[in-house]
């Protein structure tokens, strides 16, 4: 079997809360420990009883993948995904000393509280030439990458080769940490991954994993059964969910369903819906868009309620309201909503643009596919884009899980954390105009998928908005943006700053304006973080950040966890994102350069303009 075959693959979520005796546990540490012992060559895991064991403390609070040929067959893999909550327990830092293990995660701009650990990867010897070592693998990198962590560290022996087989996956020694273990009987070494890297040679089969993370979770009993519900296809294993709670089929949806209740078959559809016992909650303000509507093609209607019951009667043609339009489900929320048809919602829903976007202009962006790769500063560009119909198709990228430390700049809710923020932002923008064509790249943007990205899909782009964080990312999005003639908007969430390179107009353009000279994304590739700190300086200006931002950079990675953002800049970036993109889309005036609305100078005492 190929490392892209059908595995079944379940999960269970211990507790750290759970009793000593778990017999869950004692069973998942007896496998283990057999797997280990290896016909005694690491003596150490079996008694002199002959009881095989692995106990270990981390077991509680971790979760346990477990990987078979068929459902109900005995395991043949196993590997332990442990969380930053048990940072405290795990086998690195045991092995490194506390000191070592936080300085190796500062050197790359990371702390223990974005950081899992995946160990205790076995697989039966009589299945290791299967591929299921590489599948269990991938599975653990892809849940903690799903799970919102920034890296996974660990140990790995070295006598098999193991060490190697973890930098295929993008994972990196740490230097100076190999030595012999005796309970091993081989030498050991510390090697750490980030989830911003793409994950080596198996990156497909990562971000495979990642996109389809179905969210279900066995429970114990079901595990010692065998009956543990799994699901079968293409290489893509049953994962978990976050906690310890099963979540809805279709729990990281974000398309919406419309119904057509003129069409039989749609009639029968919604009928099943709401008997199904999913709707918890049904809008219908149909009659209120019918009279925005008529009003808003003819505003002089107001003056009179009789001539606009009349127009609305005209509008309905003989029909009923509660078939006029669609009826509109949002699975991750439960709603129903009644809306007016396509056409004539996008027509109300941006009639206040009139005046600054004629209804020609707006039918004309309607027509455009904007690419948004980084959804955190970028989310904001993204929702601004939808409320403004600047564009009625979207490609979004981002491999990123919202976490409690993003909502001070993202708009979401707590109901939010741990989903993915090319996620969250396709619903909120669902849920501004559901007829919006959204494609998503929930392992971001990968060189396997740069093509996709800009000409697959269901369209090219026309318009890239870059928001992400990643130098090699930046340099290789407009290296080919360019040399497909895309333009180029970026915010830099700092002074107000705005990047517009029109490769559309000038296809030879320096990409960042020069700034980098000659450097390629090639040359970015596998930077230290400080490395990739100069980079970053280097792209916004050294000599031009705020003094705020000057005096918090030291401080990255030792007394600040990351990069200073707040949700006032964020904001003003998607409103210059979307003002740039807007003028560009439409024709009009928008050279390329680097622009500054700097609130606080902009608003500064000597700017007032009362005397």
């Amino acid at each position: 079997m190929s490392t892209d075959g059908t595995w079944f693959v379940s999960a269970l979520h211990i507790a750290q809360a759970s009793p000593a005796d778990d017999t869950s546990v004692q069973e998942i540490r007896e496998l283990r420990a057999r797997i280990l012992y290896d016909r005694g060559r690491r003596p150490d895991f079996r008694t002199a009883s002959g009881v095989y064991t692995d106990d270990q403390d981390l077991d509680f609070g971790a979760w346990h993948f477990f990987a078979a040929r068929r459902s109900g067959d005995c395991p043949l893999g196993y590997v332990r995904l442990s969380t930053p909550q048990t940072s405290e327990l795990f086998q690195s830092r045991a092995y490194l000393g506390s000191e070592r293990f936080e300085e190796a995660l500062r050197e790359h701009g990371l702390s223990a509280a974005e950081t899992f650990e995946h160990s205790r990867l076995v697989v039966e010897h009589h299945a290791r030439k299967l591929g299921l070592g590489v599948h269990l693998n991938a599975v653990a990198i892809a849940a903690a990458r799903y799970l919102g962590g920034k890296a996974m560290i660990g140990t790995s022996g070295t006598a098999d080769g193991q060490d190697l087989f973890h930098e295929r996956f993008g994972f990196r020694p740490v230097p100076g940490t190999r030595r012999y273990v005796a309970q091993y009987t081989e030498d050991v070494v510390a090697m750490l991954y980030r989830a911003a890297d793409p994950a080596g040679e198996y990156s497909a089969l990562v971000e495979h994993l990642q996109e389809r993370f179905p969210s279900f979770v066995t429970s114990a009993e079901q595990v010692r059964t065998g009956a543990a519900r799994t699901t079968r296809g293409s290489g893509a294993p049953l994962l978990v969910a976050r906690t310890g709670e099963v979540r809805p089929e279709g729990a990281d949806c974000w398309q919406p369903v419309l119904f057509d209740l003129g069409c039989e078959q749609d009639a029968r559809d919604f009928a099943a819906l709401l008997g199904s016992g999913q709707v918890r909650e049904v809008l219908d303000t149909i009659e209120d868009q019918l009279e925005e509507l008529v009003t808003s093609r003819d505003p002089g209607l107001r003056r009179s309620a009789e001539a606009v019951e009349q127009a609305v009667a005209e509008q309905l043609a003989g029909g009923g309201p509660q078939e006029y339009g669609a009826w509109v489900w949002y699975p991750w929320s439960g709603r129903v909503v009644h809306l007016l048809p396509r056409e004539e919602f996008r027509l109300v829903r941006t009639d206040r643009n009139r005046g600054r976007i004629e209804r020609p202009q707006q039918r004309r962006l309607l027509e455009r596919r904007v690419g948004i790769i980084g959804l955190s500063v970028g989310s904001s560009a993204a929702l601004t884009f939808a409320m403004e119909g600047i564009a009625g198709a979207f490609k979004l990228a981002d491999f990123d899980t919202l976490s409690v430390s993003n909502l001070n700049r993202l708009r979401a809710g707590v109901h939010h954390l741990g989903l993915n923020k090319c996620v969250i932002a396709a619903r909120q923008m669902a849920e501004i105009d559901p007829w919006l064509d959204i494609e998503i790249y929930r392992g971001g943007l990968t060189d396997d998928l740069m093509e996709e990205f800009f000409t697959g899909g269901a369209g090219p782009i026309d318009l890239l908005v870059e928001e992400c964080d990643t130098p090699y990312v930046k340099f290789a999005a407009r290296e080919r943006a360019r040399a497909l003639r895309i333009p180029v908007v970026m915010d830099a969430n700092d002074r107000g700053l705005l990047d517009v390179e029109r490769f559309d107009l000038e296809p030879d353009r320096p990409l960042l304006h020069g700034l980098l000279g000659r450097t390629t994304a090639r040359d970015l590739a596998d930077l230290t973080h400080q490395e990739t700190v100069d980079t970053i300086l280097a792209m916004v200006g050294r000599d031009t950040i705020s003094p705020a931002m000057a005096a918090a950079i030291p401080r990255i990675g030792a007394s600040l966890s990351s990069w200073p953002q707040l949700a006032s800049g964020v904001a003003l970036g998607g409103a210059l994102t979307a003002e740039a993109a807007r003028r560009i889309l439409l024709g009009l005036p928008r050279p390329s350069g680097r622009f500054y609305a700097d609130l606080e100078a902009l608003t500064s005492a000597d700017r007032s303009t009362l005397a």
